[in-house]
């Protein structure tokens, strides 16, 4: 079933009307997960509707291309539900059943650094939607953890799986501590950190590298760190977007300094 949603398309299109396009950018668009260049026509395709905005035709060109198509309707639908989805409830079905998809998608591709993360990509907005506190509860930390790391095994130049786990790590010690994260979670302040100056280092032109490392700093410092926290979002606020995310990214960072 095609997902009626509207588009948010980006305003540069040079690399979203056909194949030749997308190919020529495709460094800089995948240079936060590291998704090799498909050789499906069909998967390419799915990926074109991402990057262009058009979230609900990725979904749907995704899943119909299977196999590494899997990967573009997992970031879409969760890109979706995070930025422009307005129902709570219906937020959370979608990032699980993205998840679901992910899931299955790793399982069939051990290897595939970039469907560990996908799984772990959902299943982190999953537990964000239902509150970290249940989501920790339910045993989902240590299953997006897991994910991350097989991700950044796999992939170390992975920047999208290091800000993942520096906020999963972040958010644990937020909720819980940093005694209880620590021993029962593994999750330290300067474990998280490190892995936010890496996805810096690796992906300088990601706003959400600079977002999230803004927001893991408040939880884990607090007061202390509003000034480097305030900096990060003007850095954010200030990146040219390469696609729709990253200029969803971009403006969520502009509307934190307003």
């Amino acid at each position: 079933m095609a997902k009626k949603w509207a588009k948010f398309p980006h305003p540069d299109k040079a690399y979203a009307h056909d194949a030749a396009g997308l190919k020529k950018h495709w460094a800089r668009l995948h240079k936060g997960d590291c998704e090799p260049l498909p050789k499906d026509a069909e998967v390419l395709d799915a990926w074109r509707a991402f990057h262009a905005g058009d979230f609900g035709r990725a979904v749907e060109a995704g899943l119909a291309a299977g196999g590494a198509g899997i990967n573009a309707a997992v970031k879409a639908q969760t890109v979706y539900a995070y930025y422009l989805e307005n129902s709570d409830k219906a937020k959370a079905t979608l990032f699980e059943e993205a998840a679901g998809w992910a899931d299955a998608r790793r399982r069939e591709a051990p290897k595939d650094a970039n469907a560990h993360y996908m799984y772990a990509f959902a299943l982190g907005r999953y537990s964000q939607s239902i509150s970290v506190a249940k989501a920790l509860a339910q045993g989902l930390g240590g299953k997006l953890k897991d994910a991350l790391l097989t991700a950044m095994k796999l992939e170390p130049r992975h920047a999208d799986a290091n800000i993942a786990y520096g906020s999963y790590q972040a958010e644990v010690i937020d909720k819980v501590g940093g005694l209880v994260g620590g021993m029962t979670y593994g999750a330290k302040k300067d474990s998280a950190v490190e892995h936010f100056q890496k996805a810096v280092k690796l992906f300088p032109e990601a706003a959400i590298a600079y977002i999230e490392y803004a927001n893991g700093l408040i939880m884990l410092y607090g007061k202390a760190k509003l000034a480097e926290a305030q900096k990060l979002y003007e850095h954010a606020a200030a990146c040219k977007p390469a696609d729709a995310m990253e200029r969803l990214d971009v403006e969520r960072a502009k509307a934190e300094l307003e």
